[in-house]
Order: C-alpha cells, then sequence, then structure tokens
C-alpha cells in the first residue's frame, strides 16, 4: 500500500494540506489520533448542546484575502457558514464599557474620543497593523527572491520591518502614554500568547488588523463544521482518512522518508502498520517529532528545537443557560475583564500566574450570533483564560477535580458581581484545563499555539516546511506561521504548495487502506418503549469482553441537527458471538433519530475496545 503524502495530525494545518494536495490530485493518508477531525477546531455535546472547544472568533475573512481564496478554492465558503460577530470585543467595568468596534475608522475614532491625548499614537497604530497585513500579504514567498530585496526592506515594506523590531509592549511603551489605552489595546492578548513583552508585535498585528478589516467571524454549528467538512473534501478527491490512529515511526531510508507506521489508539492489542509514501507532512506539535526519527534526524530535530519556548495554555469553562444573558446586562459578544489587580501592561504576565479571583478572562456569550450551538430557549457562552500546564501537574484525581470546582466557582462569582442573575440561569458549566488541551490534542505543555511568538520565534524565525529532510514538511501552530485558525489554515496550504514545487511523487494506483473499523449494520430490534438493539457485523480481529466501551460513530447519520454522530456505548453482546451489539437509548436526540432510520446499506465505524 502507497501514498504520495502521509499526513501526521488531523488539525486545521493537516487538514487543508491534505484537502489542497487532493484537489491537485495527490494521493493522500491522514492519521488523526483522535475519533474525530480538527485538534482544537472540534465540538463536544453535553445534553442538549454543542459545545464549541476552541473558537471563539476567527480572524482573517478579509475580501480577496488568503483565507478567502483558500475556501474558494477548496469550497469551504459553498459549504461552511460563517456568522460575523457585532463587535471585536467589548471591555466591561462598573464604569462604563469600552466597545472596540470592526473597521479601521470606527476603531481609529473610538479609541480617540476615549484617550485624545493619545491620538497621534493611535493613529501610528492603525496604520501600523493594518500596513503589516497588506505587505505582509504582497512579500514574496520564495527565500530567492526575500533574500534579493532584503536590503530594500525598510523602504518596500516599512510596517513589517518595524513590528518584527518590536514586541507589542515596546511598541505601545514608545507611541502611547495612557496605560489604560494600552491596556485596552492588548485586551484581547490571551488569543495570540501571555506577555505583552515578549509577544511580536507582528504576530499580534497581523490577525488584530484581520479583525478590524473583515470582522471576527463564528463557523455556524461550531469548528468542527469546517473540519467535518476538510475530512470530507479529502476523501471526495480520492484520498483517505484514518482516525483513531497514533503515528509512531517516520521510516527513512537512504536521507529521505519512506513511509510512517501507525498504531490503533482505541485498541492496544492491534498490530502497527506500515504504509509507504513519497513525503509526510507532520501536523502533530514538533517537540513529538524527535521521538519518531531515526538517528541522527532525531538528534538533529531535538537539538534545533531544545532552545524554543513553548506558548501559554488556556482554560475555558463552558457555560449553559436556561436564559438569555443579555437580561443580565451582557452587552457585547466578546466581552473583556481586566483583572483587579491590573493598571499597567507590566501587569499583565503576573496576573495571568496570580489568584483567580483577579485573574484576566474573556466571556463569549455564543448568543450574540447565530451560533447554531443550542435549541430554542437555551444559551451558551464560554469562559476564556490564560493558564498554565505546571498548575496542574502532579495532580490526583481527587485534588484534580476539587482544584478545577474551586476555580469555577470563583469564576462564577465573578461574573455573577458583573452581571447579577446571571448564575441563577446556569444549568451546565464544565472545566477544561491544560491538562485537557495535552491530552486530546497531545500538545506539550497543552500549547494552543505552539512555540510561543516572540521576536525570536516568529515570521521568518519560524520553523517552515521542510528543513531537516528534504521530503519532510511540517505545518501546525508549531511552525510557520504560526497558531490559530488563521495561521493554521495559511499554514497548511504553503506547505501542500511547497511540495506541488518540490514535485516529490511517484504513479500511485488509486487502491485505498481499508478501514477494517468500517463495518455494516445489520439488524434493529426494540428492546422496549425506550431503547432498541442495534447489530453490526464485528470488526475483524476485534477482541474484546462484554461490558468494555466502545465509541460508536454513524458513517452517514440521517438526521445531524443539534448532535455529533457518535456514543460512547458498552458492549452488550458476548465476545463469542459473530455480531457486536450495542443497546441506543431512544431520547428524541439526532443520533437516536438517525439509529431508527439505519438501513441495510448503513455503516458504522466502531472504535476500542476500552475499559
Amino acid at each position: 500500500m502507497e501514498y504520495n503524502t502521509i499526513i501526521i495530525g488531523g488539525g486545521l494545518a493537516g487538514l487543508v494540506a491534505g484537502a489542497t494536495l487532493s484537489k491537485f490530485g495527490k494521493k493522500v493518508l491522514l492519521l488523526e489520533q483522535h475519533h474525530k477531525p480538527g485538534g482544537c477546531a472540534t465540538t463536544f455535546k453535553r445534553g442538549d448542546l454543542i459545545i464549541e472547544v476552541g473558537l471563539h472568533e476567527m480572524s482573517g475573512l478579509t475580501e480577496n484575502g488568503p483565507i478567502r481564496n483558500i475556501f474558494k478554492m477548496l469550497e469551504v465558503d459553498r459549504n461552511v457558514q460563517f456568522v460575523q460577530v457585532p463587535e471585536f470585543y467589548g471591555v466591561v467595568s462598573n464604569k462604563e464599557d469600552f466597545v472596540f468596534p470592526h473597521g479601521y475608522e470606527a476603531a481609529t475614532k473610538a479609541l480617540i474620543d476615549r484617550y485624545p491625548e493619545d491620538e497621534k499614537g493611535i493613529k501610528r497604530f492603525i496604520k501600523l497593523i493594518s500596513g503589516i497585513r497588506k505587505e505582509a500579504v504582497e512579500l514574496p514567498r520564495t527565500p530567492l527572491k526575500r533574500k534579493l530585496i532584503y536590503p530594500l526592506m525598510p523602504l518596500l515594506y516599512p510596517n513589517l520591518v518595524e513590528a518584527t523590531r518590536h514586541t507589542v509592549g515596546s511598541w505601545l511603551d514608545k507611541y502611547i502614554t495612557n496605560e489604560n489605552a494600552k491596556l485596552d489595546l492588548v485586551a484581547h492578548i490571551a488569543y495570540w500568547g501571555d506577555d505583552p513583552y515578549t509577544l511580536s508585535m507582528f504576530y499580534f498585528g497581523m490577525p488584530f488588523s484581520g479583525f478590524i478589516e473583515a470582522g471576527g467571524h463564528f463557523i455556524k454549528g461550531g469548528s468542527q463544521q469546517l473540519s467535518n467538512y476538510l475530512a470530507s473534501y479529502i476523501e471526495k478527491n480520492g484520498s483517505s482518512i484514518l482516525l483513531g490512529k497514533t503515528a509512531e515511526k517516520i521510516i527513512t531510508h537512504n536521507s529521505k522518508v519512506t513511509g510512517v507506521t501507525f498504531c490503533d489508539s482505541f485498541n492496544k492489542s492491534s498490530e502497527p502498520i506500515t504504509i509507504s509514501c513519497d513525503n509526510v507532512v507532520a501536523n502533530c506539535a514538533i517537540p513529538l517529532v524527535p521521538a519518531m526519527l531515526d538517528e541522527p534526524y532525531s538528534t538533529q530535530l531535538q537539538q534545533k528545537i531544545n532552545s524554543k519556548s513553548n506558548s501559554c495554555s488556556l482554560l475555558c469553562m463552558y457555560l449553559g443557560f436556561k436564559t438569555d444573558v443579555a437580561k443580565f446586562g451582557v452587552k457585547h459578544y466578546s466581552n473583556v475583564f481586566q483583572g483587579d489587580d491590573v493598571n499597567t501592561l507590566r501587569d499583565i504576565k503576573k496576573n495571568h500566574h496570580g489568584d483567580w479571583s483577579k485573574r484576566r478572562f474573556i466571556f463569549v456569550d455564543y448568543n450574540k450570533v447565530d451560533s447554531g450551538l443550542t435549541p430554542p430557549n437555551k444559551y451558551e457562552g464560554v469562559i476564556c483564560a490564560v493558564d498554565y500546564l505546571e498548575n496542574w501537574e502532579n495532580l490526583n484525581d481527587v485534588d484534580y477535580k476539587a482544584k478545577k470546582e474551586e476555580i469555577a466557582q470563583v469564576l462564577l462569582e465573578r461574573l455573577e458581581k458583573q452581571f447579577p442573575g446571571i448564575r441563577n440561569s446556569i444549568e451546565y458549566y464544565e472545566i477544561s484545563t491544560p491538562k485537557t488541551i495535552q491530552r486530546y490534542t497531545m500538545n506539550p505543555s497543552g500549547s494552543v499555539y505552539g512555540y510561543a511568538q516572540t521576536k525570536e520565534q516568529t515570521a521568518s524565525n519560524r520553523f517552515r516546511n521542510n528543513f531537516l529532510i528534504p521530503n519532510l514538511y511540517f505545518a501546525s501552530a508549531w511552525a510557520f506561521p504560526g497558531g490559530g485558525f488563521e495561521g493554521s489554515i495559511q499554514g497548511g496550504f504553503l506547505a501542500a504548495l511547497q511540495m506541488n514545487r518540490d514535485k516529490i511523487w511517484s504513479k500511485y494506483n488509486k487502491v485505498k487502506y481499508v478501514d477494517q473499523r468500517i463495518v455494516p449494520f445489520l439488524d434493529r430490534k426494540k428492546v422496549d418503549d425506550k431503547k432498541i438493539e442495534l447489530s453490526f457485523e464485528k470488526p475483524t480481529g476485534f477482541q474484546y469482553q462484554k461490558g468494555q466501551y466502545t465509541i460508536l460513530n454513524l458513517t452517514n447519520p440521517k438526521e445531524t441537527a443539534l448532535d455529533l454522530p457518535y456514543r460512547w456505548l458498552p458492549v452488550i453482546s458476548s465476545a463469542e458471538e459473530e455480531n457486536i451489539r450495542f443497546h441506543i437509548k431512544l431520547d428524541d436526540s439526532s443520533f437516536s433519530k438517525s439509529c431508527e432510520q439505519l438501513d441495510k446499506e448503513d455503516k458504522a465505524m466502531i472504535f476500542g475496545p476500552m475499559g
């Protein structure tokens, strides 16, 4: 079995690289260790709510910009709906909120009206960030052309040069005098990093300008919609996606990558499989790659990354409400709580390591847009704050859960103080920590943005494509240009373009790897008024004990509204039976309805066994 390209990881960069290569007619195999594609661009279900894991608002959807063009090429614009949020963000306080609007003119006016003494600096800030995006798009892509124009960079690309010489903090300290103005300008810093004095002004300015120019956007139904579409596009174009498969080894021979060995993430008794390929895309975190490589590449890569620093992580508190929170005074889509002990830019880094009763955080009210996450008369929000894995390591299960609950109560108390009455409307809350992010995405230290976007680790200083082995490419938050939806999408696309230019391809037949975990539906029986029994063909080599759990994922669900096509279910059949059986609760969910409508030609994927 051979493929043109094997992609390790199904985050947005991997999915976009796979979709682009498949459009180019290449035979692609994408391996994702989770049971669904997307990485941080995923959702999960709690009750009748679809919970968005990572997306609060997406930047970069500028007219005729790179993201729009990529989406048009891959037909994303026809199949995924993007909803513009009302404003960039609002900074809430007990006095008067500051609203940062969309549009350069509106943003300039709002800032100058609030801080007239800094009019000159504000105008310079807007000019800089708008120039960063314009010049970055125009910058030559090939190393040779960039080298040739290097002496002329200050003349041709003055805003890029200025931005790359500064951190956010050093630039604001130089040109803005009012500390509150500086704080309002970096209110959303958690979406890029944790410290204005290490965060690159260039990296900060790129998405910032995208938010202002085109507005922030939310994907209706949640970011899983984008991930699922890209996965379906890859398969529609004759390539393959294997979920629940973990890459163990990148095979090399004669100084080139020749294949990948992978195993089943959920069935530990299964044998590893090796598949040959022309080239590999590492969409996984770069720090995980040395362990997959033979010498000398393992040591060479480890030496290159030893000095790199990881980004911060995040804590998210997912919230479900029974009342529209506008009733309690929530005015904005994105509501920034600056932190009680933050008076200057210098206070921000310390605050992010400080007490949760004063920690800066952002409260997003998804009900300000047509989010597609909730049924009528239900509402959803999320609290997001900078956090670090070190705060959660070495805790036993009891202490871990207790700490999450303690922080939850502190955050709820602060939310209630700002919006009296909101707490009584909460029907559901749940916290994810850096430990959660590391577990589900395998990002070391839960670093959602990959390597920190410092001056030394951003732009041309970031790892690009095939810097180690000629046919091993890197595309993720850890590589160029960096994390976030906009950065990851561009990174995947640029890697695919580079591969197409390098032309490291062979001509292969259309035979694809057959996933034995996808099995036919056989029969449905009524157990009682609240339960049905489903029978499927048992996957080849599937060994289990009665009572173990699996994930049953319907490959072609008839109903999808406000639901996901899978459930964690105990196996009710014995190991000796020829088929595998499950009981399905009839609860009026789309999953339940789909199970009731299964036809003989339908199939499901079975992950496991577990437990």
